[in-house]
């Protein structure tokens, strides 16, 4: 089974979009959650280098391959492929 990573901020609807589909496929996922959006903050930073530049949540790894957003996540599974994981 894959590894999946999604960084993540409380109160986000996107975020919750996304985990909600995950846990919908029974797919089991590391939440990493961002408390704030700030330069200093080393989460935040780590999520940016590893998703090319990436400033919003969530960020979605699988396998440490980014995939993107709620909507990206959500376009796999509409081709068919997020049940491949």
């Amino acid at each position: 089974m894959a590894y999946i990573e999604i960084y993540t901020k409380r109160n986000c609807p996107y975020c919750e979009r996304a985990k909600s589909l995950l846990i919908k496929k029974s797919l089991d996922f590391k939440e990493i959650i961002i408390d704030n959006h700030n330069s200093l903050n080393s989460v935040y930073i780590e999520m940016q280098q590893r998703s090319n530049g990436c400033t919003t949540v969530p960020q979605i790894f699988i396998d440490g391959l980014h995939i993107g957003g709620s909507d990206d996540l959500i376009s796999l599974d509409n081709q068919g492929k997020l049940h491949l994981i």
